[in-house]
């Protein structure tokens, strides 16, 4: 027996409200990718034609291919990002919706689950474009990785060191939630 509430079985512990844990981690979510976006957008601005590269040899300097091969990746990745935080802001307004509606049936976990799902993987491929992309804002300002420049290899080599570690542990935290979200029951 309970001596707080005098019931047997139950516990002093509030349930936590699935829909404010969505909205949450949601309203976490939009602001990542915004500030990504800003990264997008900075990146962008570093794509100039003839620009010289730090290193002294003018074999080094990156040519046009790789300011235009910048573009692409910080455009597919603002996509991503845009993808990820508008789905995200569409749950958002599903949950609110539904607020009402026992949120445990099997039609609303799948909604739930499929948008949070691609939510997560704008933002993860919206990661690696951006990566791809900052590596090449790496070959423009610092030299290409074709010339041997160790500057430019411990700039990048941190780079993709970094986010592959982030990555690695965001995806299987961030897919296991997801999972626990669709599956649990109370």
């Amino acid at each position: 027996m309970d001596h707080e509430s005098g019931e047997k079985g139950e516990t002093p512990i509030k349930r936590l409200d699935l829909i404010e844990i969505y909205q949450k981690a949601l309203d976490d979510l939009v602001n990542v990718n915004s500030l990504f976006t800003i990264a997008v957008f900075v990146g962008l601005s570093l794509a100039h034609p003839g620009e010289h590269s730090l290193e002294d040899r003018t074999e080094c300097d990156a040519d046009p291919d790789v300011a235009k091969r910048l573009v692409v990746f910080e455009v597919i990745s603002f996509a991503f990002f845009l993808l990820s935080s508008l789905v995200a802001k569409t749950l958002k307004v599903h949950l609110n919706v539904y607020r009402q509606k026992n949120p445990r049936t099997i039609k609303l976990k799948i909604i739930r689950g499929s948008m949070l799902l691609l939510s997560a993987w704008g933002s993860i491929f919206g990661c690696v474009f951006l990566t791809m992309s900052m590596v090449d804002v790496i070959q423009i300002k610092v030299g290409k990785l074709s010339c041997g420049s160790v500057y430019a290899f411990r700039a990048a080599g941190s780079l993709i060191a970094i986010v592959l570690l982030a990555l690695g542990i965001y995806v299987p935290f961030m897919m296991h939630a997801i999972y626990f979200s669709m599956t649990h029951r109370e």
